[in-house]
């Protein structure tokens, strides 16, 4: 049983109440009756809404799963079903055109492009990890991933391949910094004379100051490069102008993830997490660290100063522009009970934890914004009264906590097909405050196949990627922001590259990001975001963000409502065995770490062994693809649970030498096997294909197992 105390009618556990009042309280000038009103008060409120936007999904999902019953076996009339939608509510009338008044955003999500990552709250390792990652060392890139082509071979310095990550630092200078002659791959010196570079630079404004003759910063694009000379250091005595690294401007901005990165179900989680964030907002988080036999405490980067062209002593940031991103609508938790007895939406809990959490970095200097903002990302919303219930949230959230209105910006993710479809309406509902809007191939597909999954079998999820609505949905994503006025007040976002160890590919793939017209990026590690800033480097994205605007619209909204259902589902044995597996073995290495040992995003190998970067929306998309193959008979329920015995011993193996790893085989009776197994076999009524209600449900089975 948990601890309770009452606070103005709400039921807290304990231990957040103990949190809130000796932690989160003091310094923020919120004294304890006026946080526990203005919270008693957003319940009593918002509780009910909330509970009747969720039952409004659920009517919309009964009344598209009907019409494609009514309609199967009928050739598609995508006019008709265009019809409907609108009848039904689901796609909303769009008004006359306008533009976003979001202000206050920090440049870092106003002007200038760059990489984003994401992270979950619930480790300080990584969080300190992402929030130093707005500096990073190309040479250390370059030369510990595969970027070049293969990998680092032995433990000592390979003084050969030192020389090839120096030789592609200085052509990726060339490319993005040239010299009015020569190239950098020449010069036998670097300094300063009379505020000048010396060697000189084809565009001289490139160069914007320097620390002595030590360290000399170009701007390209708005991002920083830091050139370093070192001639002592063995990289700079070797090297003949002494350089010894170039140090880029990289994440620079960080999500900090309080949803589908995290296993979060009851208080003790929040806490750890709402703890994380609170030390993140104060300046004070750190964590000690052991490696290779040393143990150091990491903490927050300090700014990062230099002298410019004038003289003046320049302070830049030294940490990511910080985000945190609250869960959606759908979830409770039961860290707080209502009058009712009823876990409160944890939604609710979020926004006012997290906001008041955040007034500690909005009362010092030089902290996180230095605007005087709060970032939030809302997730999971479906459609413009959703978005326009958040922005009511925290108009109640700003009241409680005496704060000026619209200091709470809002990240809208594009993953909903009720968002994608209405996004322009979506934008209006928040134009006050939305500060970022993005588009996630995984989250969006799930609800894709859950949205239609009446309408017969999907195809494959790879072949997803290559469908008619995909690209719709990602260049009108850029379109309608760009439309609304985003450009230079907010940032337009792309997802995710999931393979944190084919840098290689990285660099050759996601270049389209910037070329998109996306001022920002998802990236899985710091070093991903090192050699994804070269990306934004190459590419002025607002110049091609002006472009797109000449060219008009791309993409229709027929095209993003062109259901991928197979023409013909007759697969072949072998490519229904290889589908079943592939996405069972996803499943099931994701479950067994975020049930069993409350991990929230991993690196998870796939069948083939490749690192994929897991979260709960690559877990959604699987599990939504088996329970659609399933309810259309295109596999049995045998064959699939064939497959995840099967690949549940895959995943033993490949956890074998995790000491805290426990195996699933031969038994196949452990509760994340189970959990692994409901998100397939009753996937198709769970609540828009999300994969929370399973996985929270189990984990605290677990967790009540392991009390006892």
């Amino acid at each position: 049983m948990t601890d309770r105390v009452d606070k103005q009618g709400l039921q807290v556990a304990t231990v957040l109440a103990d949190f809130i009042e000796t932690q989160a309280l003091p310094g923020t000038g919120v004294d304890a009756d006026q946080f526990w009103a203005g919270f008693s008060g957003l319940v009593d409120k918002m509780a009910a809404r909330n509970r009747a936007l969720l039952a409004k999904r659920e009517d919309i999902q009964g009344q598209i799963d009907d019409w494609h019953v009514a309609n199967r076996g009928k050739a598609h009339d995508a006019q008709a079903y265009e019809a409907f939608l609108k009848d039904i509510g689901y796609l909303v009338p769009e008004g006359p055109d306008f533009s976003i008044d979001t202000g206050n955003t920090d440049p870092e999500i106003a002007h200038v492009p760059g990489p984003q990552l994401v992270v979950p709250i619930m480790n300080a390792r990584f969080a300190l990890n992402a929030a130093n990652a707005r500096w990073g060392s190309l040479y250390d890139a370059l030369y510990g991933t595969d970027a070049l082509g293969d990998l680092p071979k032995g433990k000592g310095y390979d003084a050969e391949r030192g020389a090839r990550v120096i030789a592609w630092g200085r052509a990726h200078l060339d490319k993005v910094a040239p010299l009015a002659s020569g190239s950098w791959a020449d010069i036998v010196e670097i300094r300063v004379e009379d505020g000048v570079l010396l060697p000189a630079l084809k565009d001289a404004e490139q160069f914007v100051g320097a620390n002595g003759q030590d360290a000399f910063f170009l701007k390209v694009n708005g991002l920083l490069i830091q050139i370093v000379v070192d001639r002592d250091s063995t990289i700079g005595s070797a090297d003949q102008a002494g350089i010894s690294d170039i140090i880029l401007e990289s994440a620079l901005s960080t999500i900090m993830d309080c949803e589908d990165s995290v296993a979060a179900v009851d208080a003790e989680d929040k806490v750890l997490a709402y703890g994380n964030w609170l030390g993140l907002m104060k300046g004070d988080l750190t964590e000690d660290v052991t490696k290779g036999g040393k143990t150091f405490t990491r903490k927050l980067n300090s700014d990062v100063t230099y002298t410019d062209t004038a003289g003046k002593s320049v302070v830049h940031k030294g940490r990511s522009l910080m985000l945190v991103r609250n869960v959606g609508h759908l979830m409770t938790n039961p860290a707080i009970l209502d009058a009712e007895g009823q876990e409160i939406g944890e939604g609710l809990m979020d926004a006012m934890c997290t906001t008041l959490i955040a007034m500690h970095d909005l009362q010092r200097e030089g902290g996180n914004s230095l605007y005087g903002s709060v970032y939030v990302v809302k997730p999971k919303m479906h459609g413009p009264e959703e978005v326009s219930f958040a922005c009511e949230i925290f108009d109640h959230v700003e009241a409680a906590l005496g704060l000026p209105a619209n200091t709470v910006k809002l990240g809208i993710m594009d993953e909903e097909r009720r968002t994608s479809v209405n996004l322009k309406e979506c934008i209006r509902a928040a134009k006050s405050r939305v500060a970022f809007i993005n588009t996630g191939f995984l989250d969006r597909t799930g609800d894709e196949i859950h949205t239609s999954m009446e309408a017969g079998p999907m195809i494959p999820k790879g072949d997803m990627k290559d469908s008619a609505w995909i690209k719709s949905y990602e260049d009108r994503n850029v379109d309608i922001g760009l439309a609304c006025g985003l450009q230079g007040k907010a940032q337009i976002g792309k997802g995710m590259w999931a393979m944190p160890d084919l840098m290689s590919a990285m660099l050759e793939a996601k270049v389209g990001h910037p070329l998109s017209g996306a001022n920002c990026a998802w990236v899985p590690s710091p070093t991903a975001a090192t050699l994804h800033a070269t990306h934004y480097h190459q590419i002025d994205v607002i110049a091609r963000q002006d472009e797109i605007k000449a060219g008009g619209a791309r993409g229709t909204l027929a095209d993003l409502l062109d259901i991928p259902a197979a023409a013909n589902a007759d697969w072949s044995d072998e490519v229904l065995s290889r589908e079943i597996e592939n996405n069972a073995q996803g499943i099931l290495g994701y479950v067994v770490r975020w049930v069993d040992q409350g991990v929230g995003c991993s690196k998870v190998p796939d069948i083939n062994n490749v690192g994929l970067m897991e979260d709960r929306a690559t877990c959604r998309i699987s599990s939504q693809a088996l329970a659609n193959w399933l309810h259309h008979d295109v596999v049995s329920q045998s064959q699939v649970m064939d497959a995840m015995r099967k690949m549940a011993v895959v995943v033993d193996e490949q956890n074998a030498g995790d000491p805290a790893y426990r195996p699933m085989a031969p038994d196949f009776d452990g509760i994340a096997f189970q959990a692994a197994c409901d998100l397939v076999f009753k996937g198709r009524i769970q609540p828009s294909g999300y994969t929370e209600p399973v996985l929270h449900q189990r984990r605290q089975e677990l967790k009540a197992q392991r009390n006892h």
